[in-house]
């Protein structure tokens, strides 16, 4: 199989879909992997290292499209990009189409059999695509929280883990699930006062046997939400439903009775957010206030630690590209219903029953659409 891997365009995205330790497995295997020039370079993977692998390089982003069968990249595609999917070709990246309409409706448009990483499931239940990336931007979000907290840069001028004869920083992570519990780890370790709050009692009571009495747990309601977030220093937004847009946990009346200078890191940005006023940053420009409190939206939070990032998801995802490539799109969809959970369109249609919710159109059920590929 041909297989494509072009340079990602969003803003101060550096990540790359495959490495070239990614590519020598795949050319191992008899594939042919065209990769555009300079794609990773600027996290120390060389064109040099990628002809070493055995790839072929590519002098823009159209020859890879043009060639390749199989296209993988990190971020969705943007519009340029999307204009050149053709109907023959299978996209194998990160798509989070309920909060994106146009895109949606364009890769539709496209033809186009595209596969999400973020709806991948395992025999768990798990997204093993997605629990790379939430593992660096749970960790990511407590970095950039403390930065935001200091006092030149709009926050309330508070240092998490306090001094002696000082309180520390109170952090309030919403959701326990991978970003939450990763972002746990670091926000303990820093020796922040921490409260974590779910909806599952299984998920708090596992917290709870790991930390003890260093957090707080606390079953998310409305009213414990509301508490606890106008208490806060810094929020951490780490809730999910898998593929569908995030619920919106805080509303900007709680946001305009937050403390002056409290900070809001917004994981769940890449699916829209889960406070009423968060919107999508960028790394150029991560942060913006609204009544007071800096929020941090970056929609791509683990680009900023981008090779680190690029190593963890090569991890996951290699298996699922080899088996793309050996079996072709249509026998791998068949061979694994985890990889099919990741199909989010295809043929003109859409795949994804959140989504379809999301945006309020229709969709083929996936053991339907087996039957159209």
């Amino acid at each position: 199989m041909r297989i494509g891997v072009p340079k990602e365009i969003k803003n101060h995205e550096y990540r790359v879909g495959l490495t070239p330790q990614s590519v020598a497995e795949l050319t191992r295997l008899g594939h042919e992997v065209w990769v555009e020039t300079r794609a990773g370079t600027a996290i120390g993977f060389s064109d040099e290292d990628y002809q070493a692998a055995g790839a072929r390089t590519a002098s823009g982003a159209g020859e890879v499209f043009e060639q390749a069968e199989l296209i993988v990249k990190v971020k969705e595609p943007l519009t340029q990009e999307r204009a050149r999917l053709r109907p023959e070709q299978t996209l194998f990246t990160y798509l989070h189409l309920a909060p994106d309409r146009p895109q949606t409706e364009e890769l539709i448009a496209s033809g186009a059999t595209c596969i999400a990483y973020e709806t991948v499931t395992d025999s768990h239940g798990r997204l093993p695509l997605l629990a790379p990336m939430s593992e660096v931007a749970g960790r990511m979000s407590i970095q950039a929280g403390a930065s935001c907290l200091e006092k030149a840069k709009g926050g309330r001028g508070v240092l998490l883990g306090g001094v002696p004869g000082v309180a520390p920083g109170k952090v309030v992570v919403l959701g326990g699930g991978v970003v939450g519990t990763h972002a746990l780890a670091m926000a303990v370790g820093l020796g922040a006062d921490v409260t974590v709050l779910d909806k599952s009692v299984d998920t708090l009571r596992r917290l709870d046997s790991l930390y003890g009495n260093r957090i707080t747990t606390l079953y998310s309601t409305h009213g414990t939400v509301r508490e606890q977030v106008l208490a806060a220093d810094l929020v951490i937004g780490g809730v999910l439903i898998p593929g569908a847009a995030a619920p919106k946990l805080i509303t900007a009346e709680m946001v305009a009775r937050m403390q002056e200078g409290a900070v809001l890191v917004d994981v769940a940005i890449d699916q829209g957010g889960c406070a009423e006023t968060s919107h999508a940053t960028t790394h150029a420009e991560p942060t913006y206030v609204v009544d007071g409190v800096v929020h941090y939206c970056v929609a791509n939070m683990p680009g900023a630690v981008a090779r680190t990032s690029t190593l963890a998801l090569n991890n996951a995802t290699l298996p699922f590209v080899i088996a793309l490539a050996q079996k072709g799109t249509r026998k791998a969809l068949e061979d694994d219903l985890h990889l099919r959970h990741g199909l989010n369109v295809a043929k003109g249609r859409l795949t994804n029953g959140s989504v379809a919710a999301a945006h309020r159109m229709d969709y083929v059920h996936l053991e339907e659409m087996l039957k159209l590929l």
